[in-house]
Order: C-alpha cells, then sequence, then structure tokens
C-alpha cells in the first residue's frame, strides 16, 4: 500500500474499532473523515487533544465530518479511554501499524534519552469522495482544532 499523498485519494483500509465494529474508510463515503493520529490512551496531551473534538462535536457533525482518533494501543485500552472521557467518536486501534504505516505516522522519537518509535501525533481531513484534502504533522494540541474547523469550513 502506497503513502497518502494531499490530493489523491486515500487506500481503503479497514482496523479494529471501539463498539465491537470494524473501521472500514469505504463505508464512509459521502462523510468528511478526520482521522487523527495521537501516541498513546490516557496520556496528557492525548487527552485533551480528544477532549477537544469532543468538545466540539456539534460543529463536526454540522458539517457532515466524521472524527476517528488512531493509536496502537488496544482495543480494550481503548474502551476504557472512551468511556471514561465520554468521547462520541470511535477509536482504532492499529497495533501492527497498517494504517499509521499508509499515513506515515511511524517516526524515531526521544525521550529522557532513550530512542523509540512512536505516532507523531497527526491529523488527517479526507473529503467526503475520499481524497485527502488536509494534513498536520508534529500537531500542537492547543491551537490545533481551531486549525481543524477552518479547513472543514473551506472544503
Amino acid at each position: 500500500m502506497t503513502q497518502v499523498q494531499l490530493g489523491q485519494p486515500v487506500a481503503d483500509f479497514e482496523v479494529p474499532s471501539t463498539g465491537d465494529k470494524t473501521f472500514r474508510l469505504s463505508d464512509h463515503k459521502g462523510k468528511n473523515i478526520l482521522i487523527y493520529f495521537y501516541p498513546k490512551d490516557n496520556t496528557p496531551g492525548c487527552t485533551l487533544e480528544g477532549q477537544n473534538f469532543r468538545d466540539d462535536i456539534a460543529f463536526f457533525n454540522d458539517h457532515n465530518t466524521l472524527i476517528v482518533g488512531v493509536s496502537r494501543d488496544s482495543l480494550r485500552k481503548h474502551e476504557n479511554f472512551k468511556t471514561k472521557q465520554s468521547f462520541p467518536f470511535d477509536l482504532l486501534s492499529d497495533e501492527d501499524e497498517t494504517v499509521c504505516n499508509l499515513f506515515d505516522v511511524i517516526k524515531l522519537k526521544k525521550l529522557y534519552g532513550r530512542e523509540y518509535m512512536g505516532i507523531d501525533r497527526s491529523t488527517f481531513l479526507i473529503d467526503t469522495n475520499g481524497v485527502l484534502r488536509n494534513e498536520w504533522r508534529k500537531v500542537k494540541v492547543k491551537q490545533h482544532l481551531d486549525e481543524v474547523k477552518e479547513a472543514i469550513l473551506e472544503l
């Protein structure tokens, strides 16, 4: 599977989802899809990012935009995180990194002098025809929501 490119259709994929479902990209044609990748459930930045999307869910619903969050955490961890934070959107479990690799979000990271491969916080906006319209890499959580909403309004 080739990696995503702006202005090009995103290859179909399917991955386990909260709610005992399978998320298949092609099942959501006709909707804008906001896919946000985050490093780990229940960490401060990841929690705040999800809360920002949760707290403005009416905007996304009003603009025909489905939100899904993706990390390498297990479905069990995702279910707990989603319930604890009352997220009104599904979280996708990409333990084998298939979707992470499609969107090229696995990067070398450093923490306290230790190097490891992890998810680089990133968000992607796919239009109603399945075409990648926007991407945000190295996301800073605080101003991110406004940037995303502005891009949705431009679609």
